[in-house]
């Protein structure tokens, strides 16, 4: 049993109480179950995955149930640890930065997809995300490829042209962001220092993540975290941060007009274009980049998730030809659901279709879609390890120090001995 197992397993007699609360129904053969969480995104976009396939597959039948990501998390994690299947989908959809912790600690629990799947299909940070011991576990589905949205007229308005904002540093920004709020009043972005999700897109820019070689601690001579949080805390206390409490608040802000960028994953576009009296007056460019750090590029990601076919499966044939017909060869399938739910998926063909090739009139007719997708192909790879909800925790603990002028190589030290004590 691995570390990992092994602390799973501290807490297996508690979670196992729940065990007979937390079961489904037992699938049938013939009768593939899905779980997935956000019935407007990813139960939405596998709705429109089956009855493509039942068209020409009419005795396999699906159930999709909604989950939340948590739940998911949980279950899985319970009935793994205690070698239960009953009740388990075929399908489950699992967040990429939390993939590794199930593959690495219950080895056997999920059906390399890569035996049955052309992997170089997708795009090879969504592929990596999952791989381990040279095999793949994953279809790679939705992507959260990044760009930096912004609006046109706040720009103008400080004197400067989109052209000003492509393919920059996140330096050149904080100076933009400077003139932008001293000529409009409107602060840069704005962030929830609970969260380190802006700190994450800065980071893994570069190809760095916490984490090392899978288990690593890599948070002291990380100089793609230190850069990071040396922006974000010239951002805060220039006053260029609108500090927000939750989603409501961080929404709210770019919605109403409040602040003038968004750097974010292509998944936040539906939000942004909800205010549809703000239509023309949003862009979108690549991220910034890190001005110091070796590696660094304009590329980056923040949330993503992928499915997966459970070794349990009593359906594994029909699972594994479902999303090989529809999630890795079917590219109408991916214009379907780009116009449908806003869904970027990570199938790269997908990008020679119609609906990526499309302009947008909410931003200025730009060809958002296409530049996504070519940014997509752009995001480097990282091990996101074992340990990533640990690390992250201890990321944030810190965030708020650093926001107020806290010291950062004490506040790595920190976050350094807070991971590593989670880690025993």
């Amino acid at each position: 049993m691995t570390k990992v197992s092994t602390r799973f397993a501290r807490t297996l007699a508690t979670a196992m109480a729940g065990v007979s609360m937390l079961g489904f129904a037992a699938a049938t053969a013939g009768e593939v179950n899905v779980w997935a969480w956000d019935p407007n995104f990813n139960i939405a976009a596998m709705a429109d995955a089956t009855a493509r396939y039942q068209a020409n597959n009419a005795d396999t039948t699906f159930v999709v149930t909604n989950v939340t990501q948590d739940e998911i998390n949980q279950k899985l994690q319970t009935q793994l640890l205690a070698g239960v299947s009953d009740g388990l989908p075929d399908i489950v959809l699992i967040q990429d930065d939390n993939i590794q912790r199930f593959l690495q600690s219950f080895p056997g629990a999920f059906v390399p997809l890569s035996d049955h799947i052309d992997m170089s299909k997708f795009a090879d940070y969504k592929v990596a995300a999952a791989t381990y011991e040279g095999k793949s576990y994953s279809l790679p589905f939705d992507s959260g490829v990044t760009g930096l949205f912004y609006r046109a007229d706040y720009l103008e308005e400080a004197g400067y042209k989109p052209e000003d904002v492509q393919d920059i540093t996140w330096d050149r920004l904080v100076e933009i962001g400077k003139d932008i709020l001293a000529k409009t009043g409107k602060q840069l972005i704005d962030m929830d220092y609970n969260d380190d999700g802006q700190i994450i897109m800065m980071m893994l820019s570069a190809g760095q993540w916490y984490l090392k070689e899978g288990n690593e601690p890599n948070i002291l001579d990380n100089p793609a975290l230190k850069e990071s949080l040396e922006v974000f805390q010239e951002m805060a206390q220039a006053g260029l941060i609108k500090p927000v409490s939750d989603w409501t608040g961080y929404t709210g802000a770019f919605t109403s007009g409040e602040i003038a960028m968004v750097p974010q994953g292509v998944w936040i576009t539906g939000t942004v274009k909800s205010a549809a009296d703000q239509a023309g007056k949003w862009r979108v460019a690549p991220m910034p980049k890190l001005n110091d750090v070796a590696g660094a590029t304009n590329y980056s990601n923040n949330g993503g998730s992928s499915w997966y076919v459970l070794s349990s499966s009593q359906n594994q044939e029909e699972a594994i030809d479902f999303l090989k017909t529809i999630w890795a060869e079917d590219v109408d399938f991916y214009q379907g659901i780009l116009i449908n739910q806003g869904a970027v998926g990570s199938l790269l063909a997908a990008r020679d279709g119609d609906a990526y090739k499309a302009s947008d009139e909410f931003f200025s007719g730009e060809p958002v879609w296409q530049n996504f997708s070519d940014w997509l192909a752009q995001v480097p790879s990282v091990d996101y390890g074992t340990f990533t909800p640990e690390a992250r925790l201890a990321v944030r603990a810190q965030l708020p120090n650093i926001a107020n002028g806290g010291n950062i190589d004490e506040a790595l030290k920190a976050m350094d001995a807070q991971l590593r004590q989670q880690m025993q």
